[in-house]
Parts: C-alpha cells; structure tokens; sequence
C-alpha cells in the first residue's frame, strides 16, 4: 500500500503559533497549550504574527479575528496566500458568522469565543494528525502501468482498462482515478484531491470532486449506486480499495 511522505519539523513537539490581541488570553492559552506538549510562539499584532510565520517552522496557527493593526480577515489572506498552513480562528460572533467567513477565505476551522480548552485541544490535535497524512501535493503516478484488483492504469499513454475492457475517461477523470489509485487504501480529502487534480483547494470548488467521483463510479463500479473500488469515507473524502 501507498503511504504518504511525513512532513519534516525541527522537533518532534508541533509547533503551534497563536496570533491573539488579548495578551491575558493569549497567555492563558499558551501555558495551557505547553503543558500538553506543544512548542507554542505568540504574537499580539498581524505585524509580529506574519514576520514569525515567515521565519520559524509553524505545524498550526491560532488565530484571533480581532487584532491591534489589522483584522484577524486580512492576517488569515495573507498567511493563506503564503503558505498551507492549517489555520483555526478565534471566533468572537456567538453565531459563528465570522468564522464561517474566515473558511470562505481559506481558514481551516474555526472554534468560538469563550474557547473551550477540551474542545481546542480535541481540534488542534485532530487537525494535526491529518496534516501528518497530507502530502504537500498529491504528485501524478509515474509508473509505467499502475494495477489495482482488474483496473489497470497507463499514465503515459493515458488510457485505461477494467479487465480485459478499455474504458474511455476525460482529462480530469484521469488524473482523478491515478491519484486515487496510486494512493489507494488511504483516506483522501477533497482538500487533497483539489489540489492534486484542479491545483486549487477553495472551499467553494469541493463540489467538483464529488461530480467527477460520480462520474468515474459510472465507468467503473458494476453498480454505481453501491460503490466497492471508489469508496466514500464519511466526513472525510474518499478511498480506492486497497
């Protein structure tokens, strides 16, 4: 089976920065955050916050959606459009509106104000373990023949079979099903496959994933409604069997 690369840190603890203008809170949370085990940096201001993300080895960002020189909005564009980042903000609305915006801009979660220790604590480190997973980029396969139970795959001719019957696939639905195959037996985000297949990860665009799994299910699956080769993983993506 295939495995993904492991990210490679300066030290075995995850490095955590928490960008909070609030400095009692921010200190409350940073000496709850050490004594779990975290290597915790913190900044009071976007200035600060950005110049740290730039220069040290950051696994995660705490992010407060209300900063002394600029909104916690602007410092999550900006770090998104920089790096990969896994970014959770510091909700301040009850409803959660701001942060529901802040993943429309490419935050990765998002927890409400009074945090909750038990409950960021679950998130940080549920966030971190699929970033262990993730591969920076899901690479295209570059075997020359790629076999998964009777499906075969030529990358350089592009062309694929299912037993002894040729299948006729469109370029995306191509390079969707290599991905999928060459990393087949893992858990695969939607994230990670739009990234992958379409080189963008927007929120917004995750729908076309599951179009083109609908699709390839069609031209591979004996019985698409009841998938047993492209398998969805709840709450999660999808999965080639293994």
């Amino acid at each position: 089976m295939s495995t993904f690369p492991q990210p490679i840190t300066a030290s075995s603890a995850p490095h955590l920065l928490i960008i909070e203008g609030d400095v009692q809170m921010c200190d409350v949370l940073a000496y709850h955050l050490r004594s779990e085990g975290f290597a915790v940096l913190v900044a009071h201001n976007g200035q600060k916050a950005l110049e740290l993300a730039r220069s040290e080895q950051i696994d995660m960002v705490l992010l407060d959606m209300r900063l002394p020189d600029m909104t916690g909005m602007s410092c999550a564009q900006i770090l998104r459009a920089e790096s990969d980042v896994p970014i959770m903000l510091l909700a301040e609305r009850p409803d959660g509106a701001d942060g529901i915006a802040g993943l429309e801009l490419g935050a990765d979660d998002y927890v409400l104000k009074p945090v909750r220790l038990t409950e960021l604590l679950a998130r940080v480190r549920a966030r971190l373990r699929r970033r262990r997973i993730e591969p920076t980029t899901l690479t295209p396969p570059l075997d020359d023949v790629m076999v998964a139970g009777d499906v075969r795959i030529y990358p350089e001719s592009r062309r694929v079979f299912r037993g002894s019957r040729e299948i006729s696939m469109a370029q995306k639905e191509f390079d969707l099903l290599a991905i999928l195959v060459r990393y087949r037996g893992c858990a695969l985000t939607r994230e990670m496959l739009l990234r992958g297949v379409w080189g963008q990860s927007q929120p917004g665009a995750i729908r076309t994933v599951d179009v083109h799994i609908r699709w390839l299910r069609t031209k591979i699956e004996d019985d698409p409604a009841s998938p047993a080769l492209i398998t969805t993983v709840r709450g999660v993506g999808y999965r080639f069997a293994d």
